[in-house]
């Protein structure tokens, strides 16, 4: 399955995006004796690197799609993710959501909670105003400063 130094196995790039499609992961890295693929994936675009181990070279492969849009950058106002985790809108999934759009917040009011480690964290308004965006999903994958909810 690895090559030395002749190219890198294509069949393997395709499979561990296909793995990052199907886990919503963001990226995964595997290494295979001296080979070290890493696939990540930022915005809507998937990215693969390889390089043999202790290289820090420049990328051997990259495979992205064409034409990928940029999205918009989030307003100015948002909360960003303290941590990685999975992000939670409710304290279970039967219960009322923290916020909602349009609501008024306190400053240190919890607007969701966020399951890193099998830990839950409470995330805590930095400050009082309203709720005009939530830019997640329940229990969506969430990496470190990512925009959460915008105040206003």
């Amino acid at each position: 399955m690895t090559k030395k130094n002749t190219g890198v196995d294509q069949q393997l790039i395709r499979d561990l995006a296909g793995i990052l499609n199907d886990t919503n992961l963001t990226e995964i890295e595997v290494e295979l004796g001296d080979l070290k693929v890493r696939v990540s994936r930022q915005s809507q675009a998937v990215h693969a690197v390889a390089a043999p181990l202790p290289a820090i070279a420049a990328p051997v492969a990259a495979a992205q799609p064409a034409a990928a849009a940029a999205p918009a950058d989030p307003s100015k106002n948002a909360v960003p993710s303290p941590m990685v985790g999975t992000a939670y809108l409710a304290p279970s999934p039967d219960a009322k959501p923290f916020v909602e759009i349009g609501q008024k917040v306190k400053e240190g009011q919890t607007l969701l909670i966020i399951e890193a480690m099998k830990t839950m964290n409470q995330i805590p308004s930095p400050r009082a105003g309203t709720v005009t965006a939530i830019l997640i999903e329940d229990a969506q994958p969430v990496e470190f400063g990512m925009p959460l909810v915008v105040l206003e």
